[in-house]
């Protein structure tokens, strides 16, 4: 090697390719920048090739995404040795490893292993711990088994073979060395167990909807003359049809709770009625009884006082017999006017029952139109959305997950009832939660919060989903008209949008979408905002 210094060796480079004419490219200076320096001529750095292998690597994982980020910062640098590490690191072993592992080949970058290279061109190579091969079988093979445990409610402990089985593979997969031979083996076997097992419970669940299916209907076959009842039989089944959400099965329970309530009430009422029925109709039967006697001894005196008259042979005889007859037949007009008014009383407590029997069936039908839905649009009313809410909070704080709640209100409503009528108005109302109901998810609930008001819950979603789903409901809604007459009305809402924050009530939660939904009327309506 030469004693020039590089700045003249630098300069020395640059007369010769002028003296040589030589175009001054990297290659070139390089080249005449070795022979004068008397350094080895290495071959160029092939960066541009090296680039497009770097962007042929799939980057599936995080590791495989840092190994090609050191690749490229390698060939940045022009750095052999650090193209080198990085493809080995990339490789699933480190330059001192003399062979490959049975599982390498499989990206792994996430543990430390002893030789792992320090440094490429002065940087970290692995700033973060690499992974090795059977350090991440054993952590795959720990996922598998929390898998496993996971699902296991699901299938139930009926089956002591199935849960034999799983506790097998579950306990090989949480062994330190696992064969992963001998784990496949027992895979295979539990996934066709599981197949079955996956099978009877479907048919369970099919089997208990129909149990159900089946005892509602004979609830409604039962209880005909009932309108109340029937319609919750109705309404049972229209809920109990998969598939099947927590929501629905709340939403059934609640409906059974009705019924039975109302059955227990309804069954006490009308044992009572019978009751007095059967207490009227005993008296009726005493009373007529007693005036069956009384007749009987009247006719009996009768025909004694008829015999006394025609033996007698003057009028002093017959003057007692009179007397007689008077008296008894004072008596019987006494008794048959008690019995008058007896049965009077009787027919008027008789009526006075069946009225109250009516207005009880009346009340249970209010009740039961009432309970916990709005009789004109289908959708929960006030006390139905106070429990819908009450219910997803309980779950938010049970499952810490996200809940959004939507306020909206129909654009110019006044406007519309006072143009088209109030029955057009009604319309709207429906054909809004006929829309929203189609649009929704099976886990949200709809319900009227007032007048031309609607809150919507949105359990599982965060803020951003909320507006977007509020703003789906709106392009809906535009697709589609009713018709007032022959008249195409279309109807337009604005909303605001309130995702529960951590310790807040429902009722702050609607305040705030509510807020935001007044925002959306004051810039311009037909839109949604964010609280």
């Amino acid at each position: 090697m030469t004693d020039k210094k590089p700045f003249e060796i630098a300069r020395e480079t640059l007369k010769q390719l002028t003296v040589r004419k030589l175009s001054p490219t990297p290659l070139n200076y390089q080249r005449v920048y070795n022979e004068i320096g008397e350094l080895p001529n290495e071959p160029a750095f092939p960066a541009d090739r090296l680039r497009d292998i770097a962007l042929a690597l799939p980057t599936k994982t995080p590791g495989q995404q840092r190994q090609r980020g050191l690749l490229e910062s390698a060939i940045n640098q022009l750095n052999w040795e650090g193209v080198k590490n990085a493809l080995m690191a990339y490789g699933g072993f480190s330059p001192a490893a003399p062979a490959p592992s049975a599982t390498a080949g499989i990206p792994l970058v996430d543990s430390p292993t002893p030789d792992a290279p320090k440094s490429v061109a002065g940087t970290p190579v692995i700033s973060e711990p690499v992974l090795s091969a059977p350090a991440l079988t054993v952590d795959f093979f720990g996922q598998i088994a929390r898998l496993i445990e996971y699902a296991q409610p699901a299938f139930g402990r009926d089956d002591d073979r199935f849960t034999e089985q799983t506790n097998t593979l579950v306990k090989a997969l949480r062994q330190p060395e696992a064969n992963a031979f001998e784990v496949k083996q027992l895979l295979s076997n539990y996934s066709h167990r599981l197949s079955f097992a996956a099978e009877d419970q479907a048919e369970i669940k099919a089997m208990l909807i129909k149990l159900l299916h089946l005892i509602i209907e004979n609830i409604s076959h039962l209880s005909i003359d009932d309108g109340w009842l029937k319609g919750q039989a109705d309404a049972l089944m229209a809920v109990c049809v998969p598939p099947l959400s927590l929501r629905q099965l709340d939403e059934v329970e609640q409906r059974l709770k009705d019924v039975i309530f109302k059955q227990t009430e309804a069954k006490s009422r009308v044992v009572q009625a019978q009751e007095d029925m059967r207490q009227m109709l005993a008296t009726f039967i005493d009373r007529l009884a007693s005036m069956t006697e009384s007749t009987s001894g009247f006719h009996n005196q009768m025909e004694s006082s008829a015999r006394l008259i025609e033996q007698a042979k003057t009028i002093e005889e017959i003057a007692p017999v009179l007397k007689e007859v008077v008296s008894a037949t004072r008596h019987m007009a006494q008794d048959s006017l008690i019995a008058r008014d007896s049965l009077q009383d009787m027919r008027k407590k008789v009526e006075s029952t069946e009225s109250e029997i009516v207005k009880l069936h009346q009340e249970l039908d209010r009740v039961s139109a009432q309970a916990r839905h709005d009789p004109l649009t289908g959708a929960l009313n006030r006390q139905g959305l106070d429990e819908a809410v009450n219910r997803e909070i309980s779950k938010v704080k049970r499952t810490d997950t996200l809940l959004c709640v939507s306020l909206l209100d129909i654009d110019n409503f006044k406007k519309l009832n006072d143009t088209l009528g109030h029955a057009t108005g009604d319309v709207a109302l429906a054909h809004l939660a006929s829309v929203a109901r189609e649009v929704m998810r099976p886990q949200d609930s709809l319900a009227r919060y007032g007048g031309e008001e609607f809150v919507i819950l949105l359990p599982d979603t965060p803020l951003e989903k909320g507006i977007e789903a509020m703003t789906r409901l709106q392009r809906e809604l535009t697709k589609r008209f009713f018709l007032a007459g022959t008249e195409k009305v279309l109807i337009t809402f604005s909303a605001g949008v309130a995702q529960l924050t951590p310790n807040e009530s429902g009722a702050d939660a609607i305040k705030r979408a509510d807020h935001a939904m007044y925002l959306a009327k004051r810039a311009g309506k037909n839109r949604v905002l964010g609280a």
